[in-house]
């Protein structure tokens, strides 16, 4: 992950945070059908409270996140008690349903991933340059089992290369994920007021179920 995203966090510049849970998921999660009590890997998390949303629905949560000010900051959110291990080289907190882990999502390997069912990318892809974000794709899919459903939400602006968060076509979503997913779009958000737009889309690791 790069530094500029890491940076926001220390300086507070932190507007692409929803102080509530994303539409998209409440209405567009229930449809995957994923199933009851799955892992759910959630890259790049910042202090999303869709995380709360999942837990709360009974998903445990695996949040990757490079930033400690944005885990802390979470885990201030609610009154509960926090356990904190290291694992792996990852500073860990775990809250109730919701475990934290401080470090790169590319250090992630898959035998730590192994109890993970589901995925969830509110503003992982379009926070990285596009460098980084091929491999990205392909990290993700070497982490997340066949069958493995998950939602990913994707950002268009008009800003050029301006960001993070960066404006990532549909096209080049596409182009990303289709070697080893299903995807499907399933809605295009209206603009707001800056111009920006949302895309949701569905999509399903490829290859035979286990």
């Amino acid at each position: 992950m790069e530094n500029p995203w890491r940076q926001r966090w220390q300086e507070g510049r932190i507007g692409f945070h929803l102080s509530d849970t994303h539409p998209s998921l409440i209405q567009h999660w229930p449809m995957l059908n994923v199933e009851a009590g799955a892992k759910v890997l959630v890259p790049l998390c910042g202090k999303s409270l869709d995380m709360r949303w999942l837990a709360d629905k009974g998903y445990p949560v695996l949040g990757i996140e490079l930033a400690p000010e944005a885990i802390e900051q979470f885990l201030a959110q609610r009154n509960a008690g926090v356990s904190r291990y290291t694992q792996a080289g990852f500073d860990v907190s775990r809250q109730g349903n919701v475990e934290l882990w401080c470090g790169d999502f590319f250090h992630l390997h898959i035998q730590q991933a192994a109890e993970v069912g589901a995925f969830y990318d509110r503003a992982s892809l379009i926070a990285l340059p596009p460098a980084t974000r091929e491999r990205y794709a392909f990290h993700l899919a070497q982490l997340v089992p066949p069958g493995a459903k998950g939602l990913l939400i994707g950002l268009t602006h008009e800003e050029a290369d301006a960001g993070p968060p960066f404006s990532v076509p549909d096209s080049e979503i596409q182009r990303l994920l289709t070697p080893n997913f299903r995807v499907e779009l399933v809605e295009n958000r209206e603009p707001d007021e800056r111009g920006r737009s949302e895309s949701v889309w569905a999509l399903e690791r490829r290859g035979p179920r286990v």
